[in-house]
């Protein structure tokens, strides 16, 4: 049996940082594959391929998290098993969730191939980009299998305490994703379909990598062929987990789709604008986002073990330190958000538009170090259903109205559609808020300094 991350003792800071960082860098580096796509097709091709690889990758970056958020169920019943002292019946829990996923897979293969036309439309991509953005839809759609595999591969690590082997994967693939878009897009001059093309490979070479380790690599749990198979209660525990989650991410995607489709209609630079834009906040959110998938492996095995009053001093100090590099992250955006984007752009017209719309994700840096821990901190707790219900009622009653009558503007004012997002974070830091002090009081009798 191989050693794991024991987080149900001993200090709680330096094990959450130490897991924490290896999930940050991996998402780092996870990012990297869209980002790269934009930045070498920012300088080696037209505006027309910018908005279809924004576009296209913001699409499939949604089915992405979905995938991701809906595998964070076998995170958090792999955490709940070791932190219970059940560790052993891990094997069954990656079995059935290899069935699962296995399903999931086959039939997004399938269907986003087809559906990458009106996928396009439903973005409302701009004419001149429109071929283009159905193209690299298309393209990455067939890679979906790798997508499922990478990130169920992924969670499996995190749910038994390992965020580093997940990282040494995708720093692999990442260098393969660079290399295959220097040789498409700049050498060859493929363009978005070069840009996509390379993504696809290097999301295989992350599989193939990642489960050469998995295979070598000592478990905590018996695992053989013999576990790959569907039991009833694991699925519905995975599920009852896991899908809340996907279904908050997913409909938080679509309304985030919904904005882009918004700023689409605006015309080419405004959609290349955001498209950039959107990329630089994939990274500056990198952090809070790390804290989050650190606090539901953590709290899940602390409460697994009973251990309430231990997870939620976690919280505290996740929220400390990611509120302190919030301000730093703030500054940079805000004031230097024109140096961000010209790193994805040359154009001065899309770096204009970007920086613009920064500023406002700027003041939303301040909220998701908040929020984002809380998330986490819920997920590791169970509570996956508030967790989707706070994401709905943030994205729907706010985010996207709020959007759309910015949009409505004379003249229309980038940073003021961008307001939408910390607006919608402010609510749902208020949900988190009411929901902590609900689940203090339920836990109250495992937390002897609030008697």
């Amino acid at each position: 049996m191989s050693k794991t991350n024991d987080f149900t003792t001993g200090r709680i800071l330096t094990p959450l940082i130490g897991f924490m960082l290896p999930v940050f860098f991996a998402m780092f580096l996870q990012s990297m594959y869209g980002a790269v796509d934009l930045l070498i097709v920012g300088q080696f091709a037209q505006s027309l391929d910018v908005s279809a690889v924004s576009t296209g990758s913001q699409m499939m970056m949604t089915i992405t998290n979905l995938v991701t958020s809906f595998a964070m169920g076998t995170t958090i019943l792999l955490g709940q098993r070791i932190g219970e002292g059940r560790g052993r019946d891990g094997g069954e829990v990656v079995g059935s969730s290899i069935c699962l996923f296995g399903w999931i897979a086959s039939v997004l293969t399938l269907l986003v191939p087809i559906l990458s036309g009106p996928m396009s439309r439903i973005m409302n991509a701009p004419a001149e980009a429109f071929d283009a953005t159905a193209s690299y839809i298309r393209i990455c759609g067939f890679g979906s299998v790798f997508i499922i595999a990478y990130n169920l591969i992924g969670s499996i690590f995190r749910g038994i305490g390992d965020s580093r082997t997940p990282l040494m994967t995708v720093l692999i693939a990442c260098v393969c994703n660079i290399a295959g878009d220097l040789l498409l897009v700049a050498v060859f001059r493929m363009g978005t379909a070069g840009a996509a093309f390379a993504t696809v490979f290097a999301q295989a070479v992350s599989v193939i990598i990642s489960l050469l380790i998995l295979r070598k690599k000592e478990l905590p749990f018996v695992f053989s062929r013999r576990s790959i198979r569907l039991q009833g209660p694991i699925v519905r525990k995975v599920t009852s987990l896991g899908l809340p989650i996907a279904l908050q991410d997913l409909l938080v995607g679509i309304s985030f789709l919904v904005l882009l489709a918004i700023v689409n209609g605006l015309g080419l630079i405004p959609s290349a604008g955001i498209g950039v834009a959107e990329r630089v906040c994939g990274f500056i959110m990198l952090i809070p986002s790390a804290f989050m998938q650190a606090m539901a492996a953590f709290v899940a095995q602390n409460i697994g073990a009973g251990k309430y009053a231990r997870a939620r001093k976690a919280l505290g100090y996740a929220i400390g330190v990611s509120a302190m590099l919030a301000v730093a992250m703030f500054a940079l955006t805000f004031w230097r958000g024109n140096l961000l984007s010209a790193v994805f752009s040359n154009d001065t017209q899309v770096i204009t538009a970007a920086a613009e719309y920064l500023k406002a994700y700027a003041i939303d840096c301040l909220l998701t170090c908040f929020l984002f821990c809380f998330i986490g901190f819920f997920n590791g707790l169970g509570m996956t259903r508030f967790v989707m219900i706070q994401g709905i009622v943030g994205a729907f009653l706010v985010r996207i109205p709020v959007a759309f009558l910015m949009s409505r503007e004379t003249p229309v004012s980038m940073f003021h559609i961008g307001l939408a997002t910390p607006c919608s974070t402010v609510l749902q830091v208020t949900l988190c808020l009411i929901c902590f002090h609900a689940a203090n009081r339920k836990h109250r009798e495992t937390i002897p300094a609030l008697r």
